[in-house]
C-alpha cells in the first residue's frame, strides 16, 4: 500500500476509498455487498437491523464485528464479509424478525418484492426456533394512499427517517421493549394524521408494513363491465420507470409500449397527462405573468404536487394565497375528459364514462378525492388512481409481454405533448416549462435556447435568475418538504427575493414518487429516470407548451384563451384550511 492512497482490504482484495460515508458503501463500490434492512443511501445511517455486520481486523491484529453501515472506512483494515460468526448473526436476526412477523407472505402486497422474504431464502431459513407471535394489531386502511400493517414492521426505522428527513416527521417510534412500534404521532390513523400521502415511507420500507392502497381490482371490474367505457391517462415520469418492472434499464422511454399495453388490458381510450402538463403551463404561465404585472401575491407557488398542497393547507393555511389556482395536470385532464370526451365519442356518455389515471405518486390518490374535484352530480372527476407499480402488476396479470410490445400512439384529441410537458416529471421541470412560455407571453417572441441547465438536476435546492428581455425574474426550485419549509420561513421573514417557487415533495421530483418501482437502494436511479425525460424533451417535435397543436385546438374550440372564464371554471381550484381535519384525538 503506497503512502498517497487510502486503501483497505475486502476479502483479500485491496480497495481504494475516498469520501464514502461508511464501510458499506466501500464494499458496494468494490462490487460486493452485504444484506441490510435499515440502510438507505439517501438517509442517515441508523444501524438498527444488524444485518450488515462484517468482521474487521485492524492493523494491530485486533478483530471486531461491526455494522458496516455505521463504521467509517479506515486505512489498512481487513474486512471479511461472510465468516461463520457474521453469517450466524444474520441468520439469528432473520429468525427473530420472522418470529415476530405476520408470515402470510402469499397474500402480502410485497410478496416477491420483500427484502425479508429475499434474505430468508438466501440464508436458507427453514426453521424458526422461537415462539410465533399471536397478538396481532389492527391494520390501518384509513388512508387513500398508504396501508400501514404494524404486524409486518421490523423496526428498521427507514420510514421514520424518510418522513423526518424528507418531509415533516409524521411517523415515529412509540412504546418500549417488545411493545415498540412505528406509528403516526399520538397513535392517530394515517387519514387523520398530518401525513401528506407522499408514499416515501412505503418506498423505503423493506417489507409489507407500508404499502400502496391498491385500486387494481376495482379498475379490473370496470374494464370487464361491458356497460362502461374506461378512459385512462398516464403521467410524465411513468414512462421512464415502468420498464424497470420488466427488465428494461431505468430511464428508457416506454411511452408507446404503455399505450399499447393499456389498450391490450382493455382501456377504451388512452390519453397522455403530458398533454395536460402543457395545458397547466398555458394557465400557470399566464397566471404568473398576470401576478407579476398587476402586483398580485408573490412568490407564486406551483400547485402540481398534491403532497405539497396538503402540507400548505395543514401547516401554513395563511399562505395558500401564494398557491397557483391551477389544478395539477392530473386534475386538469380529469376535468377535460369529463367535459369533452362525450362530445368527441358517440358511444361515451357522462353516465358510462370511467376515468382512471396512472401516476408515480401515491398522493395523487388523495388528490383525486379532494372535495374541490367533485362534480355537480357528486362524482369525482377521476374515479381511480393507480401507481406505476400497480400498472406493472396489471400488465403482468394480463399476460402481456411488455418488452416485446411494438407500441402504439395515444388517442385523440388529448394525446399530443411537447417536451415542456414531459419534463414536468423531474424537479425544476415545471419552472423550466413555464419559462419557455412566459418568455413568449412577456416578449411576444420565441425563446431560442429552451434548455435552462441551471434548473436541471435532482439536487434539493436550485435558484435561477431569468432575463425576459429586461424583465428580471428569480425562480427558486426545491424538492422535499423539509426544504420547502425553509422557503416558507424566508418568505414570512421578508427574506425571499424570488417571484416563483417550485416545490415537489419527493426527492428529485415525480421520477422518485412513492408509487414508482422500488429502487432497492440504488440512489442513481432517479438521475437515470430524469435523463430519460430530458432526452424525450430534446427529441420531441415540439418543445414549448404553446406549440402543442392539441392545446391550440382545445382553446380554439372550447376554452377561448388561458385564464378565461371557462378555463377558470374547468381548470382552476380553491384551497382550504385542513388543520381541523387532523387535530382531533386518536380515539375519535
Amino acid at each position: 500500500m503506497t503512502e498517497d492512497k487510502k486503501t483497505l482490504f475486502i476479502e483479500g482484495k485491496e480497495v481504494e476509498f475516498t469520501n464514502e460515508p461508511n464501510l458499506l458503501e466501500v464494499i458496494r463500490k468494490a462490487g460486493m455487498n452485504v444484506p441490510t434492512f435499515c440502510y438507505r443511501p439517501d438517509l442517515t445511517s441508523f444501524g438498527a437491523c444488524r444485518m450488515c455486520v462484517v468482521e474487521v481486523e485492524y492493523p494491530n491484529g485486533r478483530k471486531m464485528i461491526n455494522s458496516s453501515c455505521t463504521m467509517p472506512p479506515e486505512a489498512g483494515i481487513k474486512v471479511k464479509l461472510n465468516t461463520e460468526k457474521t453469517r450466524r448473526i444474520r441468520k439469528t436476526v432473520l429468525q427473530l424478525l420472522l418470529a415476530n412477523h405476520d408470515r402470510k407472505c402469499l397474500t402480502c402486497a410485497r410478496s416477491g418484492d420483500c427484502e425479508l422474504q429475499q434474505y430468508a431464502e438466501e440464508y436458507g431459513i427453514t426453521d424458526i426456533p422461537y415462539a410465533e407471535k399471536d397478538d396481532f394489531l389492527p391494520v390501518d386502511h384509513s388512508s387513500p394512499s398508504i396501508v400501514r400493517d404494524p404486524n409486518k414492521c421490523i423496526l428498521c426505522g427507514a420510514c421514520v427517517r424518510a418522513c423526518s428527513e424528507y418531509q415533516h416527521s409524521v411517523l415515529g417510534f412509540a412504546n418500549r421493549g417488545s411493545r415498540t412500534l412505528v406509528q403516526p404521532m399520538n397513535g392517530k390513523p394515517l387519514a387523520t394524521s398530518e401525513c401528506v400521502n407522499c408514499g416515501q415511507c412505503a418506498a423505503v420500507c423493506p417489507t409489507g408494513a407500508l404499502t400502496i392502497n391498491s385500486q387494481i381490482e376495482k379498475v379490473w371490474k370496470e374494464i370487464t363491465n361491458p356497460e362502461k367505457k374506461v378512459v385512462v391517462q398516464f403521467a410524465p415520469s411513468v414512462r421512464v420507470a415502468i420498464g424497470e418492472m420488466f427488465g428494461l434499464e431505468p430511464g428508457v422511454n416506454s411511452t408507446a409500449k404503455i399505450n399499447a399495453a393499456l389498450k391490450a388490458i382493455g382501456f377504451d381510450l388512452v390519453f397522455d397527462t403530458n398533454f395536460s402538463a402543457d395545458l397547466t403551463i398555458m394557465e400557470e404561465a399566464q397566471e404568473f405573468v398576470t401576478r407579476v404585472t398587476t402586483g398580485g401575491t408573490l412568490p407564486l407557488f406551483t400547485s402540481c404536487c398534491p403532497a405539497w398542497v396538503r402540507y400548505l393547507e395543514l401547516e401554513h393555511p395563511d399562505m395558500t394565497a401564494h398557491l397557483s389556482t391551477c389544478k395539477s395536470p392530473q386534475g386538469m385532464l380529469g376535468a377535460v375528459i369529463r367535459e369533452y370526451v362525450p362530445q368527441y365519442y358517440e358511444d361515451i356518455t357522462p353516465e358510462n364514462l370511467v376515468s382512471v389515471s396512472i401516476m408515480p405518486c401515491t398522493a395523487k390518490k388523495y388528490e383525486a378525492n379532494r372535495e374541490q374535484f367533485k362534480m355537480e352530480n357528486g362524482k369525482q372527476e377521476i374515479d381511480y388512481v393507480l401507481t406505476t407499480q400497480e400498472l406493472g402488476r396489471m400488465i403482468k396479470s394480463a399476460g402481456i409481454d411488455f418488452k416485446s410490445l411494438e407500441g402504439a400512439p395515444a388517442d385523440s384529441p388529448f394525446g399530443k405533448y411537447t417536451g415542456a410537458g414531459t419534463i414536468f416529471g423531474v424537479s425544476g421541470g415545471v419552472a423550466e416549462a413555464a419559462a419557455r412560455t412566459a418568455y413568449n407571453l412577456v416578449t411576444g417572441e420565441e425563446l431560442k435556447d429552451v434548455v435552462i441547465n441551471d434548473m436541471r438536476g435532482t439536487h434539493r435546492v436550485k435558484t435561477v435568475e431569468l432575463d425576459l428581455k429586461g424583465t428580471k425574474i428569480k425562480v427558486k426550485i426545491v424538492n422535499t418538504l423539509k426544504e420547502a419549509e425553509k422557503c416558507l420561513r424566508e418568505i414570512k421573514e421578508g427574506k425571499a427575493d424570488y417571484q416563483l417557487l417550485e416545490v415537489m415533495a419527493c426527492p428529485g421530483g415525480c421520477i422518485n414518487g412513492g408509487g414508482q418501482p422500488l429502487s432497492h437502494n440504488d440512489s442513481n436511479i432517479k438521475e437515470e429516470r430524469a435523463q430519460g425525460l430530458y432526452t424525450d424533451d430534446a427529441t420531441g417535435q415540439w418543445r414549448k407548451s404553446h406549440e402543442n397543436p392539441d392545446i391550440i385546438e382545445l382553446y380554439k374550440k372550447h376554452l377561448e384563451k388561458p385564464n378565461s372564464h371557462k378555463s377558470h371554471e374547468l381548470l382552476h381550484t380553491t384551497y382550504s384550511d385542513k388543520r381541523k381535519d387532523c387535530y382531533i384525538s386518536a380515539g375519535e
